[in-house]
This record gives structure tokens, sequence and C-alpha cells, in this order.
């Protein structure tokens, strides 16, 4: 596509140049490439290009703010969509006490997209909040999320110059929003399997899926809303994704992966494809109210236990009571009946958010997961001798907290060497006291690879290492192993369609690895597998209120499972 430099200009506060230098790199194959070529010139401009380009914008009703002219059109304009220009005696002191402590502590005015993820414009209270959030930052940290911010900016500035339309990704967008009007508890997101407001949940799944055009709709035996598309030929394509949250959680965890979907779905406006769909949204996989994970998409691999039916929750209520009070049968034999063949499937994709800071950082909308990384979990002690804090000699004790924090490090040390992670996430002294050298230390281990091989390398080098330790520190260790999950690979030819899908949108393919579980790690069992990951906000935040996506990639995200799903023709 050609660019017409006329209609870009300011898209950069009072740096023309990168503009200039992106075109230079045209033609482009989408708005999105010339996005992508923007974030390339400054990146490899340096630093001081880079600070002089946020030195270039003014402070948020700063002395910038009193003086109207000395802000650009476009920054005023924006500065006014968020309120600032009205704001209350209490909220400019405020911001103005902001603007002095960040630029003493960074050296550089704050930036914020103040328009926001959706476009319509952040409030003062979200302004403030995140100005205040922000100014904890580290300074590199911070430096590099100035330049996130500029980008998307400039990325609004764009829209509103081309014209630009991103109605199914605001769509997508929308939907999270009342979605999350549902939830288990006032004042935060959290949707719990079979509570009252899941049941909501997964009704207003069940009417969208009717209003953009489903063939078949139904809710299933373990509460799985599930619709049916159907092409031309016998053959089907599933995808989808969870509906139920962790407590406190985001808006788009599992569920982009389910509304990206329904918008391709609604773009269609009935045309059949010659491979159906069947968008499966899944009613469990977070494990919150009970301890069972992944059970709704197990009923589909024929893998859901019968025990799972006797789990309580934390108020006493069996799941098979807390299924049938939603309607569900609560049988084995019907949610036995849920397995699907795969003789009718030709694998199965998922969209999900990154959950995590690596496509943040590398600025790109969209990543092509190459494996689920599998994982071993243990529940470890370390127990020595409780002994007074004074008068016991270094070389004399038995210090278990001490035994821990080297295995930790250890941990650490052989995870990086590997290309692995390793987490020990609790870490607890019992009856520990100021003045006493910890007897006891309880802690758990959380060992992740991309394949079963390093996967196990890892947990053998990190266990072996649980009883040097314990040996030269006179101390005794115990492991329990709680969980063991197998890697899943993406499958070469459908990782092979998601990439061909982001290279027709005109984006560079970013590969990377899914630390976290999904839905498809259980499909893998029975079906070719493959991810496609979407940019989170805020450093990749998720499992948080602070986890956000733009509409504009929530836009990418519905183009580019549209291409993999029309290229199965």
């Amino acid at each position: 596509m050609d660019l017409n430099p006329a209609l870009l200009t300011g898209l950069y506060e009072h740096s023309p140049w990168i503009v200039a230098q992106a075109l230079a790199r045209g033609p482009f194959r989408s708005l999105a490439a010339f996005k992508r070529a923007c974030v390339e010139v400054l990146e490899a401009a340096g630093r001081e290009a880079q600070l002089q380009l946020i030195r270039a914008h003014p402070e948020l009703v700063g002395k910038a703010g009193v003086d109207s002219s000395a802000l650009t059109r476009e920054s005023r304009g924006e500065q006014s969509s968020a309120g600032l220009a009205s704001c209350s005696p209490e909220e400019f002191a405020r911001l103005q006490q902001l603007n002095r402590d960040y630029n003493a502590r960074f050296g550089w005015p704050f930036i914020l997209a103040v328009r926001g993820p959706r476009g319509l414009g952040l409030t003062r209270t979200q302004v403030i909040d995140t100005f205040a959030r922000r100014l904890l930052a580290h300074p590199d940290t911070e430096f590099l999320e100035c330049q996130r911010q500029i980008h998307r900016i400039a990325e609004l500035r764009l829209m509103d110059a081309l014209g630009e339309r991103i109605a199914e990704g605001e769509q997508c967008w929308d939907w999270a929003e009342q979605l999350a009007r549902h939830s288990d508890d006032a004042g935060q997101l959290t949707v719990t399997y079979c509570t009252p407001a899941h049941q909501a949940c997964a009704r207003q799944l069940q009417a969208w899926m009717r209003e953009v055009g489903f063939d078949e709709v139904r809710i299933d035996a373990v509460g799985n809303v599930v619709g049916r598309y159907h092409g031309t030929g016998t053959r089907c394509l599933m995808t989808g994704s969870h509906y139920d949250t962790v407590r406190k959680a985001g808006r788009y965890d599992g569920r982009l992966g389910i509304l990206a979907p329904l918008a391709a779905v609604r773009r269609l406006a009935g045309r059949r494809l010659p491979v159906g769909l069947e968008l499966v949204a899944f009613a469990e996989e977070e494990g919150q109210r009970f301890p069972a994970t992944f059970l709704a998409s197990s009923a589909l691999t024929g893998s859901f236990q019968p025990a799972w039916l006797e789990q309580r929750d934390a108020a006493g209520v069996t799941m098979r009571e807390a299924m049938q009070a939603a309607g569900l049968p609560g049988t084995m034999e019907a949610i036995a009946a849920l397995r699907r063949d795969p003789a009718n499937y030709l694998g199965f994709v998922e969209l999900h958010i990154e959950q995590g800071p690596v496509l943040d950082a590398a600025q790109q909308p969209l990543g092509v997961v190459t494996s689920i990384n599998g994982s071993h979990r243990y529940l470890g002690e370390f127990v020595g001798q409780a002994c007074h804090a004074g008068t016991t000699p270094m070389a004399m004790r038995q210090d278990a907290l001490l035994g821990l924090a080297e295995l930790a490090l250890f941990t650490e040390t052989q995870a990086r060497a590997l290309g692995a992670v390793g987490t020990v996430g609790i870490c607890e002294v019992p009856s520990g006291s100021i003045n006493v050298v910890p007897g006891c230390c309880r802690f758990s281990l959380d060992l992740r690879a991309p394949d079963d091989a390093t996967r196990d390398a890892l947990r053998d080098a990190v266990l072996q290492e649980a009883q040097a330790v314990a040996g030269r520190r006179g101390l005794r260790c115990e492991l329990q192993a709680t969980v063991a999950a197998d890697a899943a690979p993406s499958h070469p030819d459908w990782q092979a369609r998601w990439e061909a899908a982001v290279r027709q949108l005109g984006l560079p393919v970013h590969r990377l690895n899914s630390g976290a579980g999904h839905d498809a790690m259980k499909l893998h069992q029975i079906l070719p597998q493959a991810m496609l990951f979407v940019r989170g906000g805020n450093a990749g935040i998720s499992h948080n209120p602070l986890e956000t996506i733009t509409a504009h990639d929530a836009q990418l995200a519905v183009d580019a499972f549209a291409k993999l799903w029309e290229g199965l023709a």
C-alpha cells in the first residue's frame, strides 16, 4: 500500500524523521507493516534520539497544559479527550506533584496514550492511577514503556488521519467489557466454575454465538458453550479457550480466544467456507473453585476423572452438586459422551493473550507459539535445628532457610543454562523469630521447559542438588511431587499456518514458547494443535486487573484467525 506523507505529519511529536525514514522502507503490505517500520526506525536510532523524542512531549496538565499554545494540535485534543482540561483543583495539584516527582526520578516527562486501549479516552482517575503506578518503575523499564506509549499515540493518530476501521477489534474489546460485568465478587472480576456469574457468562456467550450466525449452539454436560458453523465440506476446525477466571482477574485471559473467532464468524455474514468451525468456550481451566484443572477440555479428550465429581470447594460443596445446581447432569455417563472423535477434525488452534512480557518488550503485536511448556512441581521441606541466633556460631548452624536459599540460586542458574524456568514461589519458616536460626523451611518448586527432555534434566539437577545441599549443611530434605505435565509442542503444519497468517498481515513472525498452561495442552492429546499469542500491555501482566490489550491488536488477532481458517481451503 502507498501512504501519502502529507497525511502522516504529526504522528510523532515534533519528530517527522521517524515517519520519513519509515516511508523510505516502503511500499508496505499493510498499516501494521508501516507501524512496525516506525518501531524499527526508533529502535535503530539509539538512546539519545529516543530520549529527545520522549522530551519532545508535553507534561500532562503541566506548564504546557496551562499554556495550551505550547501543545501541538494532536496533544491538545488527546489531553482534552481524557478530561485533563477540566481537572478539579485537587486533581490538578495531584498531577502537578506527580509531574515534579516523575521528572526528578527519571529526567523526562511522563508519556501516556490518554486515549487508552479502546481509543475512547481514559478517565482522569485512570490517568492519575497509571501515573502513580509507573512512578515506582525502574528507569530502564520506564524508558521503554514511554517509547511503547509513543507508538500507541502514533497508532491512534494514524487511525484518525487515514480513517482506519477496526470495528471487529473494537467489538472484541466491547464484548470483553460486557462479559466482565458478571463476577462472583463485587468490585473485581472473579468467575469460578458453576457459580451464578459463571452461568451468566455462558448464557451471554450462547446468545452472541447465535447472534453472529452459528448454526448450532448448546451448553454441554460440563458447561462448555459450543457453537458450530457449518462448512461446505465434512471436516471441521476446532478452536476456543476458557471463560472462567482466576480471582481478581483481567478481562482477556482465555476470553479473547473465544471472542476473536466470534468476530470472524460475524465477518462471514453467512458465507460458507470449505472447512467448518467448532468454537468451544471452555467452562473451566483455572482450577479456582475445585482442585481439578482443565476439567472442561478433559471432557473432550476423554480424560475427565470420575473422582473429580467428589472434590469439594471451600464451602464443602462437591463438584457434582455444583454442576447439578447449575443445571448440568453431573454424571460420568453424560460427560463421557462429550469425547470428540479426532477423525472429524483437522486440528485445534487457540488464540490467547501472551500473559507475559516478551511481545510487549519486542513491540510485536502477535507471536507464534512453538511449544507449551511441560512442568514438574514439588512441595518441599528443609529441616535443620532451631537455635539461638546470637550464641550459635555460623559454622555450627543447621539453617534450613539458607539451605533453601542455596537451592533457589542453583535452580535459577540451572534453568538459565538449559533455557528453562524455575521458581521458588512459596517460602515459609514456621514459627520463625527474629532471634532464632530457622530450623524448618517449607517451600515449593515449579520447573518448566519447552520440551520434556529439558524439563526432566532440570528436575534431575535440582533434586540432586537439594540432597547435596542437605548433606553439606546437616539438613534433612523431603520433596513431594504434586504435578507432572508433559510439554505440548506445536504441530509443525499448524504452526506454519499461523506463521503464514501473520506474514499476510505484513508482520514479521516472532516465535516464542508458552510458559503458562492452556486448553491446547489437553487437545494436544487427540489433535494437532498450535497457538497464536496476542501482546498484552502493561508489560504483559496477566491474572491481574491491569491486564490489557488494544483494540488494534484485537483486530489483528481476528484478521490472523480469519486468514488461517480461510487458508484451509
